[in-house]
């Protein structure tokens, strides 16, 4: 208890510490992120936040795990600094969406090879319980954390959010590892807790920082890796019964909500439109809120308070329901939200327009 409670609070103040000079830094050089048609933010901010999530993540983890649990670690903040200097680069510089993936890859490679991050089967999914050979179980898993870290890359757009939800995720996976004495596991969820805690200080609106690629990458690979050792331990036979769950997939999918399903939804809805899934619009789930007419924090709070709802439900519900009863119960409901969402903003579209034909006609009558 007592490390879970230093890895927080010493990546919180290492983290509120050096954001300032982190932001004024940024402001001196141009490292800033400009607005453009989609932003949501209208003035020139500092995006290079990762920087100091970077930093309070490593500087704390390595002061606080023990050396003889180094042996995997070591692969885990190898891969996560690879990471770190992608995102960095495309911050201040812009990457090639290809070169970004390179390098992604190049991280994934080295946890599954050598940083012992697997999937070993589909833990029941569609059926199948049998463990996977391991070139397949490498390509699923390299799938798994290449889709998550993307996905939440995708949500970081408006204020807090990627915080947030970072935040809730980190601290639910770390409490987890903590109980079944995944140590090192649990000193690396809990001191990104902290750093996304302090963090979020910073990008309350009004924003004085963003997260950026930097920080948003680096984050999205390590809840990868959580979920996928989360799914892992919780269905292994060598914990106590009581930590054990009987379908860790929908506990794990319930966690990453928010980022897994509006990636999935928007990539689809692009790709029935006919259009790249990689093209940016105004479809994320954070954007339907704000279009809805709540302000940044308000979404942020709605999202938020989402998550935990389906986290705390599945938890609930893991005894007594069947896996895909369970995913299907979570893809229902948050298909019904989104639905709703976007069934209000395109009636408030309307609305507006109705409303600037209507101006258009008094100011012009003509035009009838």
């Amino acid at each position: 208890m007592l490390i879970l409670v230093l890895s927080f609070l010493m990546s919180f103040a290492l983290v509120f510490s050096i954001s300032p000079s982190v932001i004024r830094i940024a402001n001196e050089k141009g490292l800033v992120a400009k607005a453009v048609n989609r932003s949501s933010h209208k003035i020139p901010t500092p995006c290079i936040g990762g920087i100091p999530i970077f930093m309070g993540i490593m500087f704390t983890t390595l002061l606080l795990t023990p050396h003889h649990q180094w042996d995997t670690l070591q692969y885990i903040l190898g891969a996560t600094v690879i990471v770190f200097m992608v995102g960095f680069k495309d911050d201040i510089e812009g990457l090639s969406a290809w070169k970004k993936m390179v390098g992604l890859i190049v991280a994934i490679s080295i946890l599954v090879l050598k940083g012992g991050v697997q999937l070993k089967g589909m833990y029941g999914l569609f059926g199948i319980e049998a463990e996977f050979p391991g070139w397949l179980s490498m390509i699923i898993t390299g799938f798994t954390l290449l889709v998550i870290s993307n996905a939440f890359n995708l949500i970081d757009g408006i204020n807090g959010l990627s915080g947030v939800v970072g935040t809730i995720a980190s601290v639910t996976f770390g409490i987890y590892f903590f109980m079944v004495d995944q140590f090192y596991l649990g000193v690396l969820s809990m001191t990104t807790a902290g750093s996304l805690l302090a963090f979020l200080h910073f990008n309350i609106s009004p924003a004085r920082t963003f997260m950026g690629d930097t920080g948003a990458l680096v984050i999205g690979l390590l809840l990868g890796i959580f979920t996928i050792k989360f799914i892992e331990v919780g269905s292994g036979a060598d914990i106590l019964p009581q930590y054990r769950f009987v379908n860790p997939v929908a506990v794990a999918v319930s966690i990453m909500i928010i980022p897994l399903f509006d990636t999935i939804r928007v990539f689809t809805t692009r790709a029935l439109r006919g259009v790249s899934p990689f093209t940016p619009d105004r479809r994320h789930i954070h954007h339907l809120l704000i279009d809805s007419g709540l302000d940044h924090m308000q979404a942020t709070a709605v999202l938020g308070l989402t998550n935990l709802s389906f986290i705390s439900t599945i938890f609930y519900l893991d005894s007594f329901v069947e896996l895909h009863t369970l995913i299907g119960l979570q893809l229902v409901v948050a298909l019904a939200i989104t639905y709703f969402l976007h069934r209000n903003v395109v009636r408030i579209n309307a609305e507006k327009q109705a409303l600037a034909d209507n101006r258009a006609i008094e100011i012009n009558p003509k035009v009838v």
